[in-house]
């Protein structure tokens, strides 16, 4: 199924991303994480892309198998590192020949030890070209990043919206935003790009915290900001880690509630290839359904 398809029902789109496994022990081990969200009825689940060959082929592997053996609707990222044009039209060709209907296009982060992107030789520079090819020559459903605290390359939030919106333009049918913890962050982003005349469907990207140390090296890598209570709140329990695991879900918790209410597309969870804090998270949004309040105060 076509995730464009996905979001006319109405109703909020549940998605879970995953990163490829890199043994056969690994691989079971995400095999049974996904059995168990199964159940939570996700409308996609999506499995990133290793720079520089390093996971593409797991990729394509996984998101075939996910289809085959899982019955859930794969989302597979493409990016644009260490290829030329050819190149990836030629891993295109092998996707969608393999069943694929629907690609995340990224440009992708600069290969282990670069701090800076340089584009390849013959190939592409920026995500919107990658949307473009993509769409220009395959008929599948494209979807593609946003930054709600902007890319952290971007010189200005006036120059990040401009490059967002040449990805819709380009024919991204919906955005996936990078992950945030203050909601603020997230309705200012999207006002901001519906003033520039972004229309698609902007989806929020929620990350549970389970571990003080790897949320401070992930926001730090990406430019995203934790609000000060709540840095406060985990430092206080930084030694105690079933205390952190709960207080990452119990605010993850509110985060998608508020969303949802507000009339949010959907959620994306960026699952770190575990279940448990995502199973709950999910479990008391199926139960309490805020986005009915969200309706209701719309009729």
């Amino acid at each position: 199924m076509r995730l464009d398809q996905a979001f006319r029902h109405g109703e909020p789109t549940f998605s879970f991303e995953f990163f490829p496994p890199r043994d056969e022990v690994a691989e079971r081990a995400l095999f049974s994480t996904i059995a168990q969200l199964r159940e939570l009825d996700p409308t996609f689940v999506s499995v990133t892309y290793g720079a520089g060959g390093s996971t593409r082929t797991r990729t394509l592997d996984l998101v075939v198998r996910i289809r085959r053996d899982l019955d859930i609707e794969p989302v597979a990222h493409f990016s644009c590192v260490g290829a030329t044009v050819d190149e990836l039209r030629c891993m295109l060709d092998s996707m969608i020949g393999s069943g694929i209907d629907n690609v995340l296009a990224l440009r992708g982060d600069p290969p282990q030890g670069e701090a800076v992107f340089t584009p390849t030789p013959g190939g592409l520079e920026h995500g919107h070209e990658l949307v473009k090819l993509i769409c220009g020559n395959y008929d599948v459903c494209v979807g593609a990043a946003c930054y709600p605290e902007r890319h952290i390359e971007s010189p200005s939030d006036d120059d990040d919206m401009a490059y967002t919106r040449l990805k819709q333009d380009s024919g991204a049918s919906y955005l996936i935003s990078n992950l945030f913890f203050d909601n603020r962050k997230y309705f200012d982003f999207v006002a901001r790009a519906r003033r520039a005349g972004i229309t698609v469907p902007i989806i929020p990207g929620i990350m549970p915290v389970t571990n003080v140390a790897q949320i401070r090296r992930f926001t730090q890598k990406i430019g995203a900001t934790l609000p000060a209570p709540l840095i406060e709140a985990f430092a206080a329990r930084q030694d105690d880690p079933d205390a952190v695991l709960q207080l990452g879900v119990a605010w993850a918790t509110l985060q998608c509630t508020e969303l949802l209410a507000a009339g949010a597309p959907g959620i994306h969870f960026y699952t770190l290839n575990r279940s448990p804090a995502t199973r709950a998270i999910l479990s008391a949004l199926r139960v309490s359904q805020p986005w009915r309040a969200s309706a209701a105060g719309a009729a």
